[in-house]
């Protein structure tokens, strides 16, 4: 502790289970102790009346019925009994000024081998409609020469004194579980009842120079950028509409700008009155850390991974009694993290999102760019992306721990990463368009006079960087950029059923039927009863081969059988708008390049509908008519984009999905008609 005399050390004592944690650019760091429980489920969680730090693993996501490779990892709660804030600058006193002896050994899958899997995922996952996107992770592997506690303290040192834009910057000792991190991405905050999440994807790297106006209207106006931050935006909407039953709304966008690099993001809102426990179950975890749709992106995980994940991509959840026995709730995600063994054994994780246009060489790049920033608390630092090997090289601590080198060193901070960051309320350098929204952007917008060399605030000041970013709303559904009350009501009195298979995008549809006034229950493919009686049945999105056997298809298929023999309304979306295609003699085609997280306007029954697509499969058919069957192609092409009898539609985009504009009014539109009409279906 510089200057004065020095009072008693604020780091608990050796054996002593505690987490270290400054929130964003806190000037503080809250000390926590008390005592250790492992509990089953979140469910278990003790909200009693002390707070609660809840360390999450990613097994636990066998809670919402998902595949995982399962390590036992238990789910450990620091209940706390004690709470102190120390200054940093005091708490640096304190702690180790340089990271004990690290011996690197390398990832644990080498740069070919994840550049094969990056290949395999593409073609055979999203080039079979598996879904959107995946996330792959690797782990670098060491070995510390000191205790575990000793290690985390110097890391957490490393990282307060060098790391920026974190959510989180923490150092956790529970017993056997020893770990240091600066997250910068959120899960959820739940805050007096309001649920917030943050959706971010597509990552402006710096030039040495300083970031430039025309590099980031290029940034802004990339398609694959813009596309991959809307899937995200969906993907977390899908969450929100599930715990907030009047949905989430979408604030932004923004961009987040770091000392080397510039995100964009959204911010997602909602009111729940579920107990938090309940809200973080069914949010489990966070599409940036698995893919989407999510339950088929883990089978995909636990199927090319083959080995557990431990707390990587698992969350650290705060636990707070509020005003009148609420719990509100702060958690961030499990990544740019560090784990030590009691043996000395060390593990960073480090992911990429595989998207339908990823290059395997930039998704390698992007796992040693966020390894980067945590090795560098290490002591060691990944060589420049030239060199192949990706594998760090030992520097020596004092010019690791010299502020201008973790600044400006050739490898980077480990921010660079696609739809891994997340400004949160304290996070430094969030800036705002503001375009959707009057509030202004995420607390702590650029600071020019404090911030280090290369920040982008200037740039992101410019109008027309400002315009640019605005524009991205004009794409958007108006439904889910504003409050969503009640408005009119043209399917007011209707019963819905939506058979969910295994794509929540049912849950988005349902919010949005809902709204238009219509009863709506959302049942699994497993449980739905044909017997139930709605006046509509909406057989709806999922992954897959329309195609193919797997009992989720054939039930889907039997379901549609069934209502075109009875004559019963019924609407299918996207899989589903596939397997009636077929069911009516149409013939299916796997796209070459596959539609996902795509934006596309076409003549719908009459009326230009923009739509957001995601398959890889579509129905064809040539230009002749059916009688009593309305086809429409895709202008230009064989693609059946939507179907219509006497009683049933189909639509191959989502009209749920913040990628559809049109979709409200069009579903206004269709919905009454149906049943409505009596041509004879040949």
């Amino acid at each position: 502790m510089a200057g004065g005399a020095r009072t008693k050390s604020p780091i608990p004592p050796e054996g002593q289970p505690f987490a270290l944690v400054r929130r964003g650019e806190a000037p503080v760091v809250e000390v926590w102790t008390g005592r250790l429980q492992d509990v089953e489920t979140t469910a278990d969680i003790p909200l009693e009346a002390n707070p609660v730090l809840a360390i999450v693993p990613f097994r636990q996501i066998t809670e919402r019925g998902f595949e995982v490779v399962d390590d036992a990892a238990p789910l450990r709660c620091l209940i706390a009994t004690g709470r102190t804030t120390v200054p940093v600058d005091e708490l640096l006193g304190w702690l180790p000024a340089e990271p004990p002896p690290f011996w690197p050994k390398g990832f644990d899958i080498d740069d070919s081998a994840y550049a094969e899997q990056v290949k395999q995922v593409i073609e055979e996952e999203i080039g079979r409609g598996e879904g959107a996107n995946f996330v792959l992770h690797r782990s670098f592997q060491g070995r510390v020469d000191a205790s575990a506690r000793q290690g985390v303290l110097a890391w957490f040192a490393a990282l307060l004194r060098h790391e920026q834009g974190a959510y989180w910057t923490y150092a956790v000792c529970a017993d056997s579980l020893a770990f240091a991190g600066a997250s910068p991405e959120r899960h959820l905050t739940i805050k007096s009842a309001t649920v917030t999440m943050n959706p971010i994807s597509g990552t402006y790297r710096h030039p040495a120079e300083g970031p430039t106006i025309e590099g980031m209207l290029s940034f802004l106006t990339d398609a694959k950028e813009v596309d991959e931050l809307f899937m995200v935006v969906d993907e977390e909407l899908k969450l929100m509409s599930a715990i907030c039953p009047s949905g989430g709304r979408v604030i932004g966008p923004y961009l987040k700008e770091m000392s080397r690099v510039t995100h964009t993001e959204y911010l997602l809102e909602g009111i729940t009155e579920a107990d938090p426990r309940e809200v973080l179950r069914q949010t489990m975890f966070a599409p940036t850390v698995t893919g989407s749709p999510m339950q088929n992106a883990c089978a995909v995980i636990a199927r090319r991974e083959q080995r557990p994940r431990g707390y990587y991509a698992g969350v650290m959840a705060l636990f707070e009694p509020g005003p009148g026995g609420v719990w509100d709730l702060d958690a961030p995600i499990l990544i740019r993290t560090a784990y030590v063994e009691a043996d000395g054994r060390v593990s960073v994780p480090a992911g990429a999102t595989l998207v339908r246009h990823s290059d395997p060489a930039s998704e390698v790049a992007e796992t040693r760019t966020k390894a980067a920033g945590i090795l560098s608390a290490l002591g060691t630092w990944p060589v420049a992306d030239a060199v192949e090997s990706g594998s760090p090289a030992i520097l020596p601590q004092s010019v690791l721990l010299r502020p201008e080198v973790a600044r400006t060193g050739a490898a980077g901070s480990g921010a660079a990463d696609s739809g891994a960051a997340d400004s949160g309320a304290a996070d430094s350098g969030a800036a705002g368009s503001g375009a959707a929204d009057s509030r202004s952007a995420p607390s702590g917008a650029a600071r020019a006079e404090s911030s280090p060399p290369g920040v982008a605030g200037p740039v992101a000041g410019d109008r027309r960087v400002e315009a640019t970013l605005a524009y991205r709303n004009e794409r958007l559904a108006q439904f889910w950029l504003r409050p969503q009350a009640a408005g009119t009501a043209p399917l007011a009195g209707l019963t819905t059923v939506i058979v969910d298979a295994e794509d929540h995008f049912s849950q988005m549809l349902a919010h949005l039927l809902r709204r238009l006034g219509s009863i709506v229950r959302v049942a699994s493919w497993r449980e739905y009863d044909p017997e139930t009686e709605a006046d509509l049945v909406i057989p709806g999105p999922g992954p897959g081969d329309p195609s193919g056997s797997e009992p989720r298809i054939e039930e889907l298929r039997r379901l549609i059988r069934r209502r075109l023999k009875g004559r019963q309304p019924f609407l299918a979306v996207c899989l589903s708008h596939q397997i009636l295609a077929h069911e009516l003699k149409l013939d299916l085609r796997k796209l070459t390049r596959p539609h996902q997280g795509e934006q596309l306007t076409d003549d719908i029954f009459g009326a230009p509908a923009t739509l957001g697509y995601y398959n890889t499969f579509t129905a064809v058919a040539p230009l002749e008519e059916r009688p009593g069957l309305e086809i429409v192609r895709r202008r230009g092409t064989d693609e059946v984009i939507a179907l219509r009898g006497a009683h049933f539609a189909s639509l191959q985009g989502h009209p749920e999905s913040a990628l559809s504009p049109d979709g409200q009014g069009l579903l206004a539109r269709l919905i009454p008609g149906l049943g409505e009409r009596r041509p004879t279906l040949t």
